[in-house]
């Protein structure tokens, strides 16, 4: 009996041994890591889609042709808002590189218009603008923090499913697809703005 017992344990443990061996645990766990990571990456372009209507209260009192790069940052922001990417289109390509070329135009925007405001001590001054500013440029660096995070899970998981023996759960069992990682539309664009805000 004790044979026989020690057999079955032997048994169940080499199919268990076995099938974690082939990403019955492992492509789940990694898809699900890429998951929450874009997940924080939602968080934080929400962060700096939240802080947009503050920087325009403060732009309100630029001169007129600050205006037009106001009504851009604003139409910008609309347009990045509008472009959801949920967990479920992380595979797909397009949708990502639509996402990123929305997210892409707002920075851009932003930036133009902090720029645009070295030509008002008035504004520079202004300790609303001060923190604002230190807000927005702490937000680009969690967003590039948050997209680094992103792809490297991504990268991970892609990894995963195609190397053996996790590939044979993921293929077989899974049916995984891989993620798309993101990229910036142009070189550069997941930088922070570097601007000099010192008046003269």
């Amino acid at each position: 009996m004790n044979l026989r017992a020690f057999g079955r344990g032997f048994v169940v443990a080499a199919v268990s041994l076995t099938l974690a061996a082939c990403g019955i645990n492992s492509v789940p766990a990694a898809e699900e890591e890429a998951k929450a990571k874009w997940a924080d990456v939602e968080a934080q372009f929400q962060r700096r889609a939240n802080l947009i209507p503050n920087l325009a209260e403060i732009a309100k009192g630029a001169a007129e042709n600050e205006q037009a790069i106001l009504v851009g940052v604003t139409e910008a922001r609309a347009k990045a808002t509008s472009v959801q990417l949920s967990a479920d289109e992380l595979g797909d390509e397009a949708k990502m590189e639509e996402f990123a070329a929305a997210q892409q135009q707002l920075g851009q925007g932003i930036g133009r218009l902090l720029a645009s405001f070295e030509a008002y001590p008035q504004i520079q001054s202004n300790q609303n603008f001060l923190t604002l500013q230190s807000q927005l440029e702490g937000t680009e660096n969690r967003i590039a923090v948050a997209l680094r995070d992103y792809n490297e899970a991504v990268r991970k998981y892609n990894t995963t499913i195609r190397t053996f023996p996790d590939t044979i759960g993921a293929n077989i069992i899974h049916g995984a697809e891989p993620l798309a990682p993101y990229s910036a539309v142009t070189e550069g664009a997941e930088e922070a703005p570097t601007l000099d805000m010192t008046s003269n």
